[in-house]
C-alpha cells in the first residue's frame, strides 16, 4: 500500500475527492463518450480494455508518488466514510510531479458533461490544490501549473477563478498540439510553506486545454 493509498479530499459544496475504483469503469466510459471530452483531452479511453488500463495507470501514479489521480463526487446522505456509496464520479483532478524535491508540479481536470454549470471544476481544482500544497509541504512544493489549449476558454475562467494567473503562451506542437496553449500558475502560500507536519490535507478537509484531461 502506498503512503496516500487512503488519502480522501473534502472540497467546498460537498465534494469529495477519492481514489479511483474499479467499479467506476462504467462511468469512466461514459464520461468519455461525451464529445467535448473527445475534443479536448490527449488522453482518450475506448472499450473496457481502454478504461481498465486507465484506472491502472492511476494506481501506478499513486504507488509510485509521480501521479495523484481523484474521482470528484459528492457527498450522498447516509453514505460510509470507509468507502461505502459515494455517488458517481462527476470528474477527475490530477496532481502531475516529477519527483520527490521537485518544486513544481502540474495540475489537469475534467468533468462529466451532467457535471458541467454548477462550479464542480473550480470546486474541485481548489480542493486539490490546497491538497498538494499542504501533503507535499515538506518535499519543497511551492509552485502549481495549469496548462490548457489557447482556445479552451472555459479552463481559462477554471484556472483564473482558482487563483492560477496566466504566466506564459507556449507555440503550438503540430500534430498534437495544433494551437498555442497557456500556461497558468499558482504558487504556494506562505501559510503552507510553514504549516506544522501533522496537518495533513484529511485533516484539514478541503489536460494545452488537453492538460484539463490529464
Amino acid at each position: 500500500m502506498d503512503h496516500h493509498d487512503g488519502s480522501v479530499v473534502h472540497g467546498p459544496g460537498g465534494l469529495r475527492l477519492r481514489r479511483w475504483h474499479e467499479e467506476d469503469l462504467s462511468a469512466l466510459l461514459e464520461a468519455y463518450e461525451d464529445p467535448a471530452m473527445r475534443r479536448w483531452l490527449a488522453t482518450q479511453v475506448s472499450g473496457a480494455d481502454g478504461a481498465v488500463a486507465w484506472l491502472e495507470a492511476q494506481r501506478r501514479g499513486w504507488a509510485t508518488g509521480t501521479r495523484f489521480a481523484f474521482a470528484v463526487t459528492e457527498t450522498v446522505p447516509g453514505a460510509r466514510q470507509d468507502g461505502g456509496p459515494e455517488g458517481e464520479p462527476l470528474g477527475n483532478v490530477v496532481l502531475k510531479r516529477p519527483g520527490p524535491g521537485d518544486g513544481r508540479a502540474e495540475v489537469g481536470y475534467w468533468t462529466t458533461s451532467a457535471a458541467r454549470g454548477r462550479g464542480v471544476a473550480s470546486r474541485a481544482l481548489t480542493a486539490l490544490t490546497e491538497w498538494a500544497f499542504t501533503e507535499f509541504a515538506e518535499q519543497g512544493l511551492t509552485r502549481l501549473e495549469l496548462l490548457h489549449q489557447v482556445d479552451n476558454e472555459a479552463s481559462c475562467r477554471v484556472a483564473e477563478k482558482c487563483g492560477y494567473a496566466l504566466a506564459r503562451v507556449i507555440p503550438a506542437l503540430p500534430p498534437a498540439y495544433p494551437l498555442d496553449g497557456h500556461v497558468h500558475v499558482r504558487e504556494a502560500p506562505p501559510a503552507a510553506l510553514s504549516r506544522p507536519a501533522g496537518r495533513r490535507a484529511e485533516a484539514a478537509g478541503t489536460g494545452g486545454g488537453r492538460a484539463s484531461g490529464r
